[in-house]
């Protein structure tokens, strides 16, 4: 008897369990964040990928798929080695693979679906947020489209290569060349060390698919203009004609303040009236809805958005001094330098609530602005910067040679610069609308540095409202709106001039381990090494102490590294797997306000 009321437990227990959850396990990680035991194969990363371009419809796709690592030379496969969790990188333990690819071989994908029964628009868009590096698809055994870069949105109309109805099929392979390559990549690499980190691979960001009528706004830009109180919008279409006109409302919350429309060969201006402006301190959010009218004034799209007012400028303090504003006043920006690594997912959170983590631990230890360090996040990771009240300072990715501090630009390969520049204007097209990224850093410390002023200006004349950083750290070439200078542990402060904002671009790097929190057992480091919580408080307090004296004489700005330790490195003011804040967010708060503790307060 008892038996048999064991086995119908187990019965009933396994009616209830996924089969894909049972099958799925995370690969091995030294250490994991809080998130990553939440993270399954039917709750994966269900958020919409695209909060600044919204749309009713849409099939997400993140899930498990069929995966194989071949030779980078063989076709399709046959048959997969089984797996894998999406949309985390092949090498992250939430992929459930855990294995590293390389440049000698392939990653390929498989994944089936079928169409929602409702969806009756004559195009369907297959949306890959993000995938490192080279991407080939296939639908139904013919080939789709393909795309290069590691950072950037790839959307391909795959309508004609759909069956009538039925299963779909979706093939993938991806190919990296991580740090043999001259594409942009960041920080990771093969044999990963010191401040160099695991490689990543294959699809990283939300894979969805979107159903689209015959005429569509695939993207447009807000720039707002806040001594005027105004707006413009300028809508980027799929089937442009010259009879195509879109309407566009805002809201305060349900309030609607102004509304208008235009033809969408011109760019539409709208007036904010009183506008509530955009800052850290007051994160108002303005919504946006927008309609597209054919030629015979039919609607035939329609989508949401938000906006922030904000304006980031440079200007002349009360002792003539040049300054970043904001708003038009001057606010000084105290920021972390912030890698957006994972133990258990690498270059994606676990989750979104992971992601926002990051934002609102950052406003709560007294920071103002993150320097998002040569990577670029999902959507959503700038949706909650706009929505928390959190100033970006968005690093394009570094790759190819790197120069010394006295060396001259690099020359690039015609190639090499041309995957560069389209990245770049990915990067600036796609995250342009939003009001928390307000300076672009287009080279780190001589990374691949080629052709400076070129550079600033082509991101200058692209993005106009928004600040250049042109070189943080070194090979300054005295262009763009900043002088940037690295010190560490510092602080120190660039000379000043009448033209550009003097910055420090990143210091501290006070390293401490705290055991069980490590990637690795021995051999962490850090810029400065700290062996208790008092003396990193003390460190910490002494920096920020002189740091205030900068301010006073002229710095603009200030970037702390960093966010969290990331594998090796343990500069972090969190642990990596994020479990420990090594100060607590209070004091640090209370101590980056300008109060510096007379006594130790660490426990």
């Amino acid at each position: 008897m008892k038996n048999q009321l064991l086995l119908s437990a187990v019965w009933i227990l396994l009616c209830f369990i996924n089969p894909a959850e049972a099958q799925w396990q995370p690969a091995f990680s030294p250490i994991q964040s809080q998130w990553a035991a939440e993270v399954s194969p039917d709750n994966v990363w269900q958020e919409y990928p695209r909060p600044q371009l919204v749309r009713e419809k849409w099939l997400n796709l993140n899930g498990l798929w069929d995966y194989a690592i071949r030779p980078k030379d063989e076709d399709i496969p046959t048959q997969y080695d089984g797996q894998i969790l999406v949309p985390f990188a092949v090498e992250s333990a939430l992929s459930g693979v855990g294995k590293t690819v390389g440049e000698l071989n392939r990653l390929w994908y498989r994944k089936t679906f079928e169409v929602p029964t409702d969806w009756n628009e004559p195009r369907i868009a297959l949306r890959f947020e993000a995938v490192d590096w080279e991407t080939k698809v296939w639908v139904n055994g013919k080939f789709a489209g393909s795309h290069l870069g590691g950072y950037d949105r790839n959307a391909i109309e795959i309508s004609p290569f759909l069956n009538p109805g039925g299963i779909q099929e979706i093939i993938v392979s991806v190919w990296d060349p991580i740090d043999k390559g001259n594409q942009p990549r960041g920080k990771q690499v093969e044999n990963p060390g010191g401040i160099w980190y695991t490689s990543v691979t294959g699809i990283w960001q939300t894979v969805w698919l979107e159903p689209l009528p015959k005429q569509n706004i695939e993207l447009f830009r807000v720039n707002p203009i806040l001594d005027e109180d105004s707006i413009s919008i300028k809508v980027t279409c799929v089937g442009e004609n010259r009879k195509l006109r879109f309407e566009a409302k805002v809201f305060d919350g349900e309030k609607l303040i102004s509304q208008g429309g235009e033809s969408t060969r011109k760019t539409l201006k709208l007036n904010i009236p009183n506008a509530k402006k955009w800052s850290p301190d007051s994160p108002f959010l303005y919504d946006l809805a927008m309609v597209l009218y054919d030629e015979n004034n039919l609607a035939v799209d329609s989508l949401t958005s938000y906006f922030g007012m904000r304006k980031i400028s440079l200007g002349r303090d009360a002792e003539g001094i040049t300054r970043i504003m904001l708003n038009n006043e001057f606010v000084f920006q105290l920021g972390l330098l912030d890698q957006g690594w994972w133990p258990d997912g690498l270059y994606t959170a676990p989750s979104d609530l992971a992601l926002r983590y990051d934002i609102e631990m950052t406003k709560k230890m007294g920071f103002n602005m993150a320097r998002k360090h040569v990577k670029v996040e999902p959507d959503r990771w700038y949706y909650w910067c706009d929505k928390l009240g959190l100033l970006v300072w968005q690093d394009m990715p570094s790759g190819d040679q790197y120069i010394g501090p006295n060396d001259p630009d690099t020359e690039r390969t015609l190639p090499s610069s041309m995957q560069f520049t389209a990245e770049l204007d990915e990067m600036i097209r796609e995250k342009f609308n939003h009001p928390s990224i307000i300076a672009w850093v287009p080279f780190n410390e001589g990374w691949g540095q080629f052709a400076t002023s070129k550079v600033a200006s082509y991101i200058k004349i692209n993005d106009p409202d928004r600040l250049v950083n042109a070189a943080s750290g070194w090979t300054d070439r005295l262009v763009g709106d900043i002088n940037d200078i690295h010190a560490y542990p510092g602080p120190a402060m660039p000379v000043l001039e009448p033209n550009r904002a003097a910055v420090l671009g990143e210091f501290g790097g006070l390293g401490l381990p705290f055991e069980n929190h490590t990637w690795q057992s021995k051999n962490n480091w850090g810029y400065r090494n700290i062996t208790s919580q008092d003396e990193l408080v003390k460190s910490y307090s002494e920096l920020i102490a002189e740091l205030m004296k900068l301010k006073k004489l002229g710095l603009s700005a200030a970037v702390y590294t960093q966010t969290t330790d990331v594998e090796g490195e343990v500069n972090g003011l969190m642990t990596y797997d994020r479990k420990i804040s090594k100060i607590e967010p209070e004091i640090l708060s209370r101590i980056n306000s300008g109060y510096v503790p007379p006594v130790i307060l660490a426990d």
